[in-house]
C-alpha cells in the first residue's frame, strides 16, 4: 500500500512540476485522437471488442498492484503479441478511419450542400416519394451518403446523375423496371446511381420479420455514417436505419427532421478556415 501511495505521489508532483507548454500540446494530441477513435466506434460493433480491450488493460494493471505473477504474465503475453489480433478484429473501424482521414473528414466538416434552397427542394423531394411509395406499398431503398464516401458502393450499381426528384425516385423502384431492386445512393444533392448492392447487416438480435431491405439499411448505417431510408413492400411502413439502428413508423415530419439534421451545412475544415484568416490578414495588411 506503502508503495502505490509513493507512485500517486510521485506522478502527482511530476504533473504540477515537470509539465511544459509541449507536454500540454502532446496531452491534447492524444486526447483528440483518443475521442475521434471512441466516436468512430460508438454504437458500431467494434465498440464491444473496445470495452473488452478496455476491461482486460484494467485487469492486467490490477493484477500488477496485487502482486499476481502468474496472472499478470498471461495478461502481458496477450497484449504484447495482440497487435494482429487488434487490427483483425477492428478492420471495419481502422479502414472507415484511415478513408476518412485520406478524405479529410476526420477533423474537417466534410462536403458542402449545394445551398439552402436545393436542400430544402431535396428533403422534400424525398418526403413526398417515400409518401407516396408507402402508400401505394412500393418497397424502396435510398441511401443518403454522408462524410464515409460511398463509391465503392456507388459502383455496383447502375450511373445516374441525376438532380432529386419524387418522379425520378418513384420511376426507379416501380416495379418491374431495370432498376427496382437494390438501393439509390444520394450525394449531396444528386442521384448518382441506382440498384446498387449492399452487405447484409451480421447482427444476430435484428428481427425475423425484417426483410432483406432493412438487413441491407443496417448494414450499410453499421459500416458507414450513411442515412438509409427503407419502405416496406409488405406493409408500407416507413423507416430510418443510421448508426446500426433501425427507427420504424416514421412519418414526413420525423423524416424532415432527420433529413435536416443530415444535410444542414457543417463545420469548416481547418485548411478552410485557415485559409480564411490569411485571406482576412491580407486584406488588413
Amino acid at each position: 500500500m506503502t508503495n502505490i501511495w509513493q507512485m500517486i505521489q510521485t506522478a502527482a508532483w511530476n504533473v504540477t512540476h515537470r509539465i511544459s507548454p509541449r507536454d500540454v500540446v502532446d496531452i491534447l494530441i492524444v486526447a483528440v485522437i483518443i475521442y475521434e477513435v471512441i466516436m468512430l466506434m460508438r454504437q458500431t460493433r467494434g465498440s464491444a471488442v473496445l470495452k473488452g480491450l478496455i476491461a482486460l488493460l484494467v485487469v492486467t494493471g490490477v493484477s500488477t498492484l496485487l502482486g499476481l505473477t502468474a496472472l499478470n504474465w498471461l495478461l502481458m503475453t496477450v497484449i504484447n503479441n495482440g497487435a494482429v489480433v487488434l487490427v483483425i478484429l477492428f478492420q471495419p473501424e481502422l479502414r472507415k478511419a484511415l478513408e476518412q482521414l485520406g478524405r479529410g473528414t476526420l477533423l474537417a466538416s466534410g462536403r458542402q450542400a449545394d445551398g439552402a434552397e436545393e436542400r430544402e427542394h431535396m428533403i422534400s423531394e424525398i418526403i413526398q416519394c417515400m409518401n407516396d411509395l408507402s402508400r401505394r406499398r412500393v418497397g424502396a431503398l435510398i441511401v443518403i451518403e454522408q462524410k464515409t464516401g460511398l463509391q465503392d458502393i456507388i459502383q455496383t450499381g447502375t450511373a445516374i446523375d441525376g438532380r432529386v426528384s419524387a418522379p425520378l425516385l418513384e420511376n426507379i423502384f416501380e416495379p418491374n423496371t431495370p432498376l427496382h431492386d437494390g438501393a439509390v445512393i444520394i450525394r449531396d444533392t444528386r442521384v448518382v446511381a441506382g440498384a446498387c448492392i449492399l452487405n447484409l447487416t451480421e447482427n444476430p438480435t435484428v428481427s425475423r420479420e425484417l426483410g432483406t431491405r432493412h438487413r441491407a439499411a443496417l448494414g450499410v448505417s453499421e459500416s458507414t455514417d450513411a442515412i438509409a431510408l427503407i419502405v416496406s413492400e409488405e406493409t408500407g411502413i416507413m423507416s430510418v436505419a443510421r448508426g446500426g439502428r433501425l427507427t420504424r413508423h416514421m412519418d414526413s415530419r420525423s423524416l424532415r427532421t432527420v433529413l435536416e439534421a443530415a444535410t444542414e451545412p457543417r463545420r469548416r475544415s481547418l485548411h478552410t478556415m485557415a485559409r480564411d484568416l490569411l485571406r482576412k490578414k491580407e486584406v488588413e495588411e
